[in-house]
């Protein structure tokens, strides 16, 4: 048997014949999700280009101040759109390879501009200009699953990042990435959060944890829960998806409150629009929105109507963004199609 069908391989290479290509993703989904990405992997592969696994795309994220799109193909980097996926161009220079494993993967300054690629499998790297220039990190096993930058500075040196894979390890930077110092190690560390170069946050289930030291000790300061992967900083805030509600610190983490009204368990955002008032996060309930300082939560847009794109999985393998200047959402799910929703 396996002589026979080492024989059939060796023909069918003979003859040129291929193995089928994956079939290609849906063009929309019927309710109003448009697919983004055909043109742009039609075209790396009839240029040859290999794709990794699992093929077709792997993340997003969007800058907030332009609407600038940020789109991650496997091994073929990252790609910048302008005009809402309409077109793309490639600008990681070969900085970034890999795939994104989480909706986390990514850590876009929501002030503009500054972003950061915490890949799987592959090379990593920071972007201080929009993608004109590139930072490397050095690679630490098969590398991230979701990191925190210090935002708060020009020029970020601290990194708080969950190694893949690693049963829960911790690590930090303070050199940008070009050295890794390994931290607590534990299964139940699932957030990371920087406030600033030495004040980091964490939680391993029970409540939040604060350290003033760069992650080297750690202070049990609140009993609320965040379940947010990655706490945002913004408008002098520090801003984290809880249990049930949207999570605030207003003294750099030193205490929390529940910010609005009750919140249904979400694992995506926030992303912020014109002000801190009008907040976006994402759940099972597809995009849902605060225009009025979390008094009332709406839903903004669902998720995309295709198998496998749900949110059954709390921050994982589904990447979402939104864009407040077009008010356009886009999603994708690794090893799937990258799509577009534009609300009416």
């Amino acid at each position: 048997m396996l002589r026979t069908l080492v024989c059939l391989i060796l023909v069918a290479a003979s003859l040129g014949i291929r193995a089928a290509e994956p079939p290609a993703p849906p063009a929309d989904d019927g309710h109003g999700w448009k697919l983004i990405s055909g043109e742009l992997i039609q075209k790396l592969l009839q240029d040859g280009k290999k794709i990794g696994y699992p093929g077709q795309t792997t993340g997003l994220a969007v800058d907030r101040t332009t609407g600038d799109l940020y789109l991650v193909v496997p091994d073929q980097g990252v790609w910048k759109s302008s005009d809402r996926g309409q077109t793309f161009a490639r600008v990681d220079g070969g900085a970034i390879t890999g795939r994104c494993e989480t909706g986390y993967t990514i850590n876009a300054d929501p002030n503009g501009k500054r972003l950061a690629f915490f890949m799987l499998d592959g090379k990593c790297a920071m972007t201080l200009d929009a993608g004109a220039t590139w930072l490397p990190f050095t690679s630490v096993g098969r590398n991230w699953d979701f990191a925190a930058v210090d935002w708060a500075t020009d020029k970020p040196q601290a990194i708080f990042a969950a190694l893949h894979e690693s049963g829960g390890q911790l690590m930090a930077t303070a050199d940008a990435g070009k050295t890794w110092t390994k931290l607590d190690k534990d299964l139940k560390y699932t957030t990371v959060g920087v406030i600033d170069a030495t004040t980091f946050l964490t939680t391993r289930g029970e409540g939040i944890l604060r350290s003033t030291d760069a992650g080297k000790t750690w202070t049990k300061v609140s009993d609320l829960q965040p379940v947010g992967q990655l706490m945002q900083n913004f408008a002098g805030k520090a801003w984290w998806l809880g249990k049930d509600a949207m999570l605030i610190s207003r003294d750099k983490g030193v205490t929390w409150e529940k910010w609005g009204a009750p919140l249904e368990a979400c694992g995506w955002g926030p992303w912020f629009g014109k002000d801190e008032k009008q907040v976006m996060v994402a759940g099972k309930k597809g995009f849902m929105e605060t225009t009025d300082g979390g008094q009332t939560w709406k839903v903004a847009a669902p998720l995309p109507a295709i198998k496998g794109f749900d949110a059954n999985r709390s921050g994982w393998f589904l990447n979402l963004g939104w864009d407040p200047k077009s008010d356009t959402f886009y999603a994708c799910k690794m090893g799937a199609g990258a799509y577009r929703f534009e609300r009416k």
